[in-house]
């Protein structure tokens, strides 16, 4: 009988249990170990509703693997695994998360397999790499890469259409509409293994074992592996289509739009990213989508999802560290506990009510609302990084630390984007109809009704003038300082503002 296998909680999906092509791996008879370790969650204050689905998520699982897992509720990962499996081999995939490949590696009984999940393996972005060394691992060079080993939307030799980034094609502003109007996404729906999930957090909250933030609705991620293919099923047939234009856009009453809302599922396992940009290119060529809308996914799942992956181990541990701009602040505890009624600005009242509510906005809101005010007020970047993991559906230690540290915080130095991303209030003001109603005008650099976010663009320009202003790409913008006649003004405003909610 093959040695006992250990499934993580965002290892869930069959690929994880599925032996390979040369017979390695988990056997078809093998013991199925799963461990509920609440450390987890005291460690971190985590959202509500991602606690949920990850237990949720966890016990569908083993309620579907039957007599074939030994499930463990215990206080650490150690003892569960110590009560699971008292003596002999134990078996399991690479983890996500450098934390969890460190204590694999300290059981001797534990034999690590390689990773599952993503399309390139360790060793073949090592290859690629190779030789780059010095010079910026540019994520459009890898997606090229990964379009071409995979053949991912290709005809023969070259990208399918004669481009291999639809990007420009998919900036469009939001409609004039309250809605953009797509298809509703799929929406499952709780059973009593959710009722024994909410029943346990509630236990575990009024017995000041663990503390949570957010609010824990009605469940509205997949948890097993037959939502996820339903939710798979439903983008790509009815919603994939209106996908590319808006993906940058943004909508008060529209938080979901066309976006997939698939990366949970993804990030536990759920789903495998070669079948879902498989039925994505397979809807282009049956005439269902348009190229840029399919394209455009299939940039989101084999571009960035597998650089992200793949930097957050070649990076090294160090890269959590990074604080290029020299950014202190702490996270002020209006934004901490999510509470967007603080909030004055409609743009980040909007979004952080949409993470307290659902755990989750796309991937705009994200960079350009709550990072990008992050980094115009200089918070700490390790500090932030650690709330996007914790407060998120979708955030693992891997997902976040690049998109964090590197792309939206620029605390990498620009090892992973070449400036850093953040804007006045014009652009959301183009791109949302978040604007309209706010107190603050977009338009407007400082006194009382000058936009936060304008104000803290151009204290921001200041702030790191000297690094800025060396930079090709963010020279002009730094250069426009000297026109502004009301900079002590803003400057001084921005000062007095502090950490209070804007």
């Amino acid at each position: 009988m093959a040695d006992p296998h250990w499934l993580f909680g965002d290892q869930l999906g069959p690929g994880f249990l599925r032996p390979d092509a040369r017979g390695g791996g988990p056997g078809r008879d093998s013991l199925v170990v799963m461990v509920e370790a609440r450390s987890v969650f005291r460690r971190r204050r985590f959202h509500r509703a991602k606690a949920h689905l990850v237990l949720s998520a966890m016990r569908h699982r083993a309620a579907e693997l039957g007599d074939r897992v030994r499930y463990v509720r215990a206080d650490t990962y150690r003892e569960g695994l110590r009560e699971a499996v008292p003596t002999g081999p134990v078996t399991v995939h690479h983890p996500t998360s450098r934390a969890a490949l460190a204590l694999v590696n300290r059981l001797e009984q534990v034999r690590v397999l390689p990773a599952r999940g993503f399309l390139v393996p360790h060793d073949a972005f090592a290859s690629w790499a190779d030789g780059r060394e010095g010079h910026r691992l540019r994520q459009e060079d890898f997606y090229h890469w990964v379009r071409r080993t995979h053949g991912l939307l290709m005809d023969g030799e070259e990208p399918a259409g004669g481009r291999w980034n639809l990007d420009r094609d998919n900036r469009e502003p939001p409609p004039a509409a309250a809605s953009l109007g797509a298809p509703a996404p799929y929406r499952p729906r709780e059973d009593d293994i959710d009722a024994e999930v909410r029943h346990d957090l509630d236990r575990w909250e009024r017995a000041g074992e663990v503390s949570f933030v957010g609010r824990d609705g009605p469940r509205i991620f997949p948890a097993t592996r037959r939502e996820a293919l339903a939710a798979l099923r439903r983008f790509t047939g009815t919603r994939l289509a209106g996908f590319g234009p808006y993906e940058d856009a943004m909508l008060a009453g529209d938080p979901v739009m066309s976006h997939s809302l698939l990366s949970s599922s993804l990030n536990l396992g759920l789903l495998d990213p070669a079948e879902c940009v498989e039925r994505a290119e397979a809807a282009w060529r049956a005439g269902e989508a348009p190229l840029n809308s399919v394209e455009g996914f299939v940039r989101q799942v084999a571009g960035w999802r597998e650089y992200v992956w793949q930097l957050y181990w070649h990076f090294g541990e160090d890269y959590r560290r990074r604080n290029a701009l020299g950014h202190r602040a702490p996270l002020p505890e209006w934004f901490t506990e999510l509470d967007a009624d603080a909030v004055t600005a409609r743009c980040l009242s909007t979004v952080l009510g949409q993470v307290r509510d659902t755990g989750w906005t796309h991937h705009i809101p994200r960079l350009m609302v709550l990072g990008s005010h992050a980094l115009q007020q200089g918070w700490e970047p390790a500090a932030l990084t650690d709330w996007f993991h914790r407060c998120f559906v979708d955030g693992y230690d891997w997902v976040m630390l690049p998109n964090v540290v590197g792309m939206s915080q620029y605390a990498d130095g620009g090892r992973m984007t070449t400036k850093p991303y953040t804007s006045g209030g014009a652009y959301i003001d183009r791109m949302s109809d978040l604007c309209g109603p706010c107190a603050y005008r977009p338009g407007e650099r400082s006194g009382e009704r000058a936009c936060p976010f304008t104000r803290g663009y151009w204290s921001f320009q200041h702030r790191h003038r000297a690094l800025l202003a060396a930079n090709p790409r963010t020279a002009r913008a730094v250069s426009g300082l000297d026109r502004l006649a009301d900079l002590d003004a803003l400057l001084r405003e921005e000062r007095e503002r502090g950490n209070r909610p804007p």
